[in-house]
């Protein structure tokens, strides 16, 4: 019982966080799955049971806010869909020795692009306002559902950016464009993970809780998008990630680290995590300043002239 609630809890942060940010349930969700020793295919399996209800929840509360673009749903989904199948039946065919450090370094990946693009980069905002074409988000949806599949996550982490970077979508429509169009993905990879494993290994109840613990936060992170500074929380997500799967990767039978070895490089990337958030905070902070004096001088003129 006690590992239900725990599991429902992180269904809920991570339901908090990807509302909030375009990405991470997957990702957050698997990782902790295999931190407890759950087979790769089958975590990924688990967690996309319950992204099915989660991804339907977040869809609708963020329809709700108004934060979803459908021309965007409607050109990245059905190529994703076909890169979730695919990716999934692929993880059902390799086997658990290869699988799980494939699967490590895959999710270290994702989490070192989400820490550098959000710290380094931010945020886009040119542009806004033209249109996304299909020979973009077709290839995007492709690649991005295969990697959500195999990797257990992998949807937001390599769209949201990709879309974020062009300049062109609103940040909070891409995160509830993203969120909305995760729910075909969600389907599209379950129905392969159940053509290639059947139901073996998948913990029911896990994804229930999951399921209830994302169905709280949904409304919550819809609304919270508005107001929680993005460049900040991927930072934040991005380093969790890669400390998570540093761990993983360590304790396989493909590294030989001594323990003072692990301590070491453990320190390393939590320095570098807590360097990475404050520096995105202070970099937030710091734009917030220059869009306020930008501002002022704007409205003022305004009111001169109208006098």
């Amino acid at each position: 019982m006690q590992s239900l609630v725990l599991l429902a809890l992180a269904g809920l942060g991570a339901q908090l966080v990807d509302g909030s940010l375009g990405m991470a349930y997957g990702v957050t969700s698997t990782t902790l799955l295999l931190a407890v020793g759950t087979n790769p295919a089958a975590a990924s399996a688990t967690v996309h049971l319950a992204e099915i209800g989660t991804t339907l929840a977040s869809g609708v509360s963020h329809w709700r806010f108004g934060n979803v673009d459908w021309s965007v749903v409607r050109r990245i989904a059905l190529p994703g869909a076909i890169g979730a199948f695919a990716g999934a039946t692929f993880l059902s065919w390799l086997s658990t020795e290869v699988a799980e450090p494939v699967m490590s370094v895959l999710l270290l990946g994702l989490g070192l692009y989400v820490l550098v693009r959000f710290t380094v980069r931010g945020l886009r905002t040119t542009h806004l306002g033209q249109p996304l074409r299909r020979r973009f988000l077709a290839p995007l949806g492709l690649v991005a559902g295969f990697m959500d599949a195999t990797g257990g996550g992998g949807w937001g982490p390599v769209g949201t950016p990709a879309i974020l970077a062009s300049g062109r979508l609103e940040p909070r429509k891409v995160v509830g464009s993203i969120d909305t169009s995760e729910f075909v993905i969600a389907v599209a990879a379950s129905v392969g993970f159940l053509v290639g494993l059947g139901t073996a290994g998948i913990n029911l109840s896990w994804a229930l809780a999951l399921l209830a613990g994302g169905l709280v936060a949904a409304p919550i992170a819809a609304w919270l998008v508005r107001h929680v500074p993005p460049r900040v929380l991927g930072s934040l997500v991005g380093g969790f990630i890669v400390l998570t799967n540093t761990r993983t990767i360590l304790r396989s039978d493909f590294v030989s680290v001594t323990a003072p070895g692990s301590t070491a490089i453990y320190a390393a990337v939590v320095l570098v995590w807590v360097s990475a958030v404050a520096y995105s905070f202070r970099e937030h902070r710091r734009a917030g300043r220059l869009t306020d004096g930008a501002v002022e001088p704007v409205e003022a003129g305004s009111e001169a002239s109208a006098q």
